[in-house]
């Protein structure tokens, strides 16, 4: 990887955690002393959106001596009011990152902004400097100023809430810069399309941040490929998300724009609304305009590794969803909601998937908020519930149960993974080799009474 034109793909997706740190191109004078990676075999790299999630994946490209962050972005530049999933998480990151047991000591609440993400940078390189100072880190409100005056940036990292992922990646890949998105690509289709269309001609390299290999989805080619659950008819993956809170309609009073906060840059192409807390920083996905709701949030983990396993490869022919309803009290009567602004709080959605190249025609269901499959037939007779999230994939003969992105896959009936059963079938041709391989058997590693364990993401 001693260029950015030369970077190879294969290495680029090898994995999330290790991708989304794993480039940058220096000159010399920003590195001159440190003894470390030469400039020729480093990647610059400047990182748009220093939000929780953003500053949390921001020690991984720190510590990566393959990565000099030179820029960050954010239309926040600083604020303590931000939302995680624990009161200390981000800053205890920071400060092991940082080797600083007293960062952020004395200042409450939950940090992000620009001025913070600046600061981390430039406290990581201070410690590698004899000097113990650095400042080397460009700090902007607006990206378009950042490309417009930042000469040299090999790739951009962009975590900023989902609506402005596809503008920001358009305008850098014409800058040539290649690309890492947090997901997902867009929240609108057509945008997450020319996004794609952007990529295949300017040949750039782009990472979607949820990808990751998942040996798991090979064990469960391998059993389909040996036709142990027979022609494939359904997946279900279900989640317990959102995690966040949830409205169902806009809030009817107005608040003011918090100081420090570009509100209009924050809107980005979506047309102006007043300001309010509830649409911004850990909520956003929540919203039509800002996110895609659970399935945006959680099911690119689960279903695109799955998808590029299988070779599914051929968009759906329909589509068909269902959410939760309420009602509010108005005049001593209860009206109907109409909610045109938000995801529901649980939905249930089925897609119709025509015939691919190696599978034939079947339907993928996603649930969340709570909604799950009912145990099936398999399940019910040894007293057994699907879990609390999960991958089933139904065949005309068999199904295959896993966590959320195919943890722990057993096959049932679960008679079909034990030694001695079907011995012939499975211990035939090609299905003896995946064996050989270590691709099976899974049931060996599933500890008693944690057959279907929880699986947890961010």
């Amino acid at each position: 990887m001693s260029k950015p034109d030369h970077l190879n793909r294969r290495d680029f997706l090898a994995s999330a955690a290790t991708f989304a740190a794993s480039f940058t191109i220096v000159p010399s004078t920003v590195i001159a002393g440190l003894g470390k990676i030469p400039p020729s075999d480093q990647l610059t790299v400047a990182n748009i959106g220093c939000g929780t999630q953003g500053l949390r994946e921001m020690g991984g490209l720190l510590t990566n001596p393959k990565v000099r962050v030179v820029a960050v972005c954010d239309v926040n530049k600083f604020s303590s009011d931000y939302f995680d999933w624990s009161p200390y998480g981000i800053r205890d990151g920071i400060r092991e990152t940082l080797g600083d047991e007293s960062w952020g000591e004395g200042k409450p609440g939950i940090p992000g902004g620009r001025d913070i993400g600046q600061e981390y940078v430039e406290k990581f390189y201070a410690n590698n400097k004899p000097s113990g100072k650095y400042k080397g880190c460009a700090s902007y409100e607006d990206y378009r100023e950042l490309f417009a005056k930042e000469k040299g940036i090999d790739a951009v990292k962009i975590m900023t809430p989902d609506h402005t992922h596809a503008p920001i990646a358009l305008a850098a890949m014409d800058q040539k810069m290649h690309v890492v998105t947090h997901k997902p690509i867009a929240n609108r289709l057509i945008e997450g399309r020319k996004v794609i269309q952007k990529a295949k001609d300017t040949g750039l390299v782009t990472h979607l941040l949820a990808w990751s290999d998942r040996p798991e989805y090979r064990q469960i080619k391998a059993w389909m490929d040996a036709g142990l659950i027979g022609e494939l008819k359904e997946i279900h993956n279900w989640s317990y998300r959102p995690v966040w809170q949830q409205w169902t309609k806009r809030p009817a009073e107005s608040q003011a724009v918090p100081e420090g906060l570009n509100w209009e840059l924050w809107l980005g192409p979506v047309p102006d609304m007043p300001y309010h807390k509830n649409y911004t920083h850990n909520v956003f996905r929540g919203w039509y305009e800002f996110g895609g709701g659970s399935v945006a949030d959680m099911g690119h983990y689960s279903l695109f590794p799955l998808f590029e396993t299988l070779g599914i490869d051929r968009s759906p022919v329909s589509a068909r969803a269902f959410g939760t309803t309420t009602r509010e009290e108005v005049n001593q009567v209860y009206q109907w909601v109409k909610n045109d602004v938000a995801f529901p709080a649980s939905c249930t959605i089925k897609w119709n998937f025509p015939a691919q190249e190696t599978l034939p025609a079947f339907d993928l269901f996603w649930y969340d908020g709570g909604m799950k499959p009912f145990a099936c037939e398999e399940l019910e007779v040894d007293g057994k519930d699907t879990p609390e999230e999960g991958l089933l994939i139904v065949g005309s003969k068999g199904k295959i149960l896993g966590g959320f992105r195919g943890e722990n896959p057993v096959l049932l009936p679960e008679s079909q993974m034990m030694p001695g059963r079907d011995s012939e079938r499975i211990n035939s041709g090609k299905w003896t080799e995946k064996l050989i391989n270590g691709w099976l058997p899974c049931w060996k590693s599933n500890r008693p009474g944690q057959l279907y364990p929880r699986s947890v993401h961010y």
